[in-house]
């Protein structure tokens, strides 16, 4: 039943007095867009007004948009990482933020083969926690009772280091979960999970995956919802569920842990909820899984559940199908839009289809700008001459922008990669379907291959090719999410001048090992630590399999002049083409060095 507030919200009636609020602070915000984004730059200008980043331009202390328009420049990390350097070796003079910087957010899009260092401070977490605090209250207007129940989420921390200067560098999502504002949160019936605290800090992702898994299971009827930051997250729960079912009933029947579960937080809290053996539970699951049909486990296991929450926009988009598979078709709301070098907005109509999402960005959360993007010619920028940027109240219908941003931590007219189309307006307030990150090639679950970095890996790996006088003649690639984890598979057509000494299956095996060792610290951290990537593949192709290709190309329109390789391709009949050709698959034999020291 709605709450009756008194409050007015063209959004609907709220589920509670902590809702109202909320959605009336999302009114306020989306009405007066403009003004508020104004006050939002002035803020960082006044506060971060005697940074050394800021005092190169000659603003002089200058709030307005004109002038900061006119004097700074746009910038990519490239530009930047020079001074961020300098903050990660123990400079802590105000290079780009008046306050201190507290952490590293370490972004998973790559630059040189290592994670983006972004500088944050300490209040980000403020804004930050008040984003979160907005999208249950819109999630109730859409499924109502999910105070009656829990969230089944499967959430992790990942790998951190240090910089040279003591400072912190660890993905974004690691930092809130270890922060007082996710350790100390409040109770809230509207957002209580399976998992306990415990499960979520630890470490080892085994002993984390299979406490939450097993948790979801003890409390199956009163999961209301499933979730997990990415839909190829949930997608390798559901695979672990599969792997370890067996062991998961023996712990429920017997009211025992699992002896693998070493880590003393967990054992404490599960001891407390392992108490009583159920095997009637431990029967019930065991009938659900021990047969060959997987096809709507997840409602066939927590049956109450109403939808899946997860990212199922941009490259995420691939695992729907195996969702709808796994789930019967629940609904994939896809609740927030963020990033590590800022939280963006929301979605004010979570219900939506996956290729419907339309993300209402938040004008309070920073400054934001829109540089105009066509895809057929690339916008150059100069130092000397500044592109014209859109301002967020200025954007028009169905033009497609890449954002720029500006924060209250130093980053100034920062350009994120992110490639929008505006689909509508909530109130004063553009809303934006997020298209893809600009220049990524391949992606499985937070990694970001673009094109130059896959030549370099088959470049580094055609080295082992010489002595059998054997080249890559043409390549593609595509990441297969069929299997669990995805895996990234690379087509090669090979010229071999010597029939009589062509590289050994052991020799090409090793050719997959080279390519992943030579691909950036996120993939190889996805590959050994979070283990999120399956071993990469090479498939090998008949010679003549990309003439054909360019052929089939031609016969649906494409311009024998213009035509070039697709280095990476998704449509079916080109993979049928592709995958008809193949002569030998090869994976690598082991998985490539990674430490969270080797940032490199």
């Amino acid at each position: 039943m709605a709450f009756d507030s008194g409050l007015s919200s063209s959004l609907g009636p709220p589920a509670c007095e902590k809702d109202a609020t909320a959605l009336q602070f999302i009114e306020e915000m989306t009405r007066n867009c403009d003004a508020v984004q104004e006050r939002v730059l002035g803020e960082i200008l006044s506060r971060n007004a005697e940074t050394e980043y800021l005092g190169r331009f000659g603003l002089g202390g200058a709030t307005d948009r004109d002038s900061y328009k006119s004097k700074v420049p746009v910038v990519t990390y490239e530009d930047l990482q020079p001074d961020i350097q300098r903050v990660a070796n123990g400079d802590r003079s105000p290079i780009f933020s008046s306050h201190p910087i507290s952490e590293f957010l370490t972004s998973s899009g790559t630059s040189a083969g290592e994670r983006k260092l972004m500088p944050t401070i300490h209040e980000d977490w403020d804004r930050r926690t008040k984003l979160y605090s907005l999208l249950m209250p819109v999630m109730n207007l859409y499924v109502p009772g999910l105070d009656k129940g829990k969230g089944l989420y499967f959430l992790f921390v990942k790998a951190e280091t240090k910089t040279p200067s003591g400072l912190v560098a660890r993905p974004v999502l690691t930092s809130y979960y270890k922060s007082e504002h996710f350790k100390t949160r409040p109770y809230d019936p509207y957002n209580v999970y399976t998992s306990p605290d415990e499960a979520i800090l630890c470490v080892d992702s085994f002993q984390s995956m299979y406490t939450q898994m097993l948790c979801g299971l003890l409390m199956r009827e009163e999961v209301l919802r499933m979730g997990a930051v990415f839909a190829s997250g949930l997608v390798r729960s559901i695979k672990f569920l599969q792997f370890n079912w067996r062991q998961l009933v023996d712990d429920i029947a017997t009211g025992t842990l699992n002896p693998r579960i070493t880590d003393a937080g967990i054992k404490k809290c599960m001891g407390k909820m392992l108490k009583v053996p159920n095997p009637e539970l431990a029967q019930f699951i065991t009938k659900e899984c021990e047969g060959e049909n997987w096809e709507g486990i997840i409602t066939r296991i927590w049956p109450n559940t109403k939808y899946l929450d997860v990212i199922v926009t941009g490259a995420m988009a691939q695992y729907i199908p195996t969702l709808d598979y796994f789930s019967g078709g629940l609904p994939l709301p896809c609740t927030m839009y963020a990033s590590s070098e800022c939280y963006f907005g929301l979605n004010l109509n979570p219900m939506s289809k996956p290729s419907d999402v339309s993300y209402t960005i938040m004008p309070n959360m920073g400054y934001f700008e829109f540089l105009p993007h066509d895809p057929s010619s690339p916008t150059p920028i100069s130092r000397h001459s500044p592109p014209h940027l859109v301002d967020l109240a200025s954007v028009e219908l169905d033009k497609e922008y890449e954002l720029v941003i500006s924060t209250y931590s130093g980053l100034c007219r920062y350009r994120v990669g992110d490639i929008l189309r505006v689909t509508g307006f909530h109130n004063s307030a553009p809303q934006f379907k997020f298209l893809r990150r600009k220049n990524v090639l391949l992606s499985i679950d937070s990694d970001k291959t673009d094109e130059a970095e896959l030549q370099k890996a088959i470049d580094n790996a055609s080295v082992l090719l010489t002595e059998f006088n054997t080249s890559v003649v043409e390549y593609t690639s595509y990441g297969d999410t069929k299997t669990i984890p995805g895996h990234y598979v690379i087509y090669w057509e090979l010229m071999s001048k010597d029939p009589g000494n062509l590289p050994s299956h052991d020799v090409l095996d090793r050719c997959c090992l080279a390519m992943e060792e030579s691909l950036n610290s996120v993939y190889r951290q996805g590959r050994v630590a979070d283990n999120s990537i399956g071993p990469l593949e090479i498939r090998v192709v008949k010679n003549g399999t990309f003439e054909e290709l360019m052929d089939y190309a031609i016969s649906r329109g494409a311009s024998i002049n213009q035509y070039k390789v697709p280095r990476c391709v998704s449509f079916t009949p080109i993979m049928e083409l592709l995958d008809s050709r193949v002569v030998s698959a090869h994976f690598s034999p082991c998985a490539p060095q990674w430490t969270p020291e080797r940032r490199g």
